[in-house]
């Protein structure tokens, strides 16, 4: 059983549902060619996808395309069902940063099939996790910025005020079908710029505040 790390929180969760975001950024959307949706798209990655700081990606032999993704993570709380978007933040206990690793040939030739994403997202080592920030240090979480760089060069730089469905929407809209359990996670999507990592790539990923401070991060490298 792996645990969540909250800052300042010894008593912590163990991981639940992992309920990733995608095409919630029309930059990346158009990027990757796909529409931009009308209402969120959701698919699952299961907890023992997660690692954590300094720990290692390790790449399927069945690809030769993954993709880092960076995300803005919300860790549920309270759990409920049929959450109102004017209560929903009021379940979160905390705000991180992940990497939404895809192997991007993979979900490509699974989306021309009419097949479903799992393999292609769902992997082993697939969502790296940084420590989560109390949400009341938060505040809005409409107005963060995001920022991954591999080898001390930058490749993704976002603001989560860009994103189509922001987090009290994408709560609301995901507990008319599942209900929301303490521990469960949300990885919320990615802005633009997503590329192949190589073995051996050190990636750095950074959640910031509105006036750019650094407010959690992960280092992981690709084994």
């Amino acid at each position: 059983m792996k645990l969540l790390s909250i800052r300042g929180i010894s008593d912590c969760p163990a991981i639940g549902k992992i309920i990733c975001i995608g095409q919630n950024y029309a930059k990346h959307a158009r990027e990757m060619n796909f529409d931009i949706p009308k209402a969120p798209i959701f698919f699952l990655k299961p907890p023992s996808a997660v690692i954590f700081n300094h720990e290692q990606i390790v790449l399927p032999s069945i690809s030769s395309d993954v993709h880092h993704e960076v995300e803005l993570t919300v860790l549920i709380g309270t759990g409920g069902k049929n959450i109102s978007r004017e209560t929903a933040l009021q379940h979160v206990a905390g705000y991180g940063v992940g990497l939404d690793m895809t192997m991007r040939d993979i979900q490509l030739e699974a989306k021309k099939n009419g097949l479903p994403w799992t393999l292609a997202k769902g992997f082993d080592t697939s969502a790296p996790l940084s420590e989560f920030v109390p949400a009341q240090m938060i505040g809005d979480p409409s107005l963060l910025g995001l920022e991954l760089t591999i080898g001390g060069s930058l490749r993704q730089s976002g603001s989560t005020s860009d994103m189509i469905f922001p987090v009290a929407s994408l709560i609301a809209s995901i507990s008319q079908y599942m209900t929301f359990e303490t521990g469960d996670v949300i990885f919320t999507g990615t802005p633009e710029g997503v590329a192949q990592v190589h073995h051996g790539d050190k990636l750095d990923a950074c959640l910031k505040s509105a006036d750019g401070s650094a407010l959690t991060s992960i280092s992981v490298t690709v084994a």
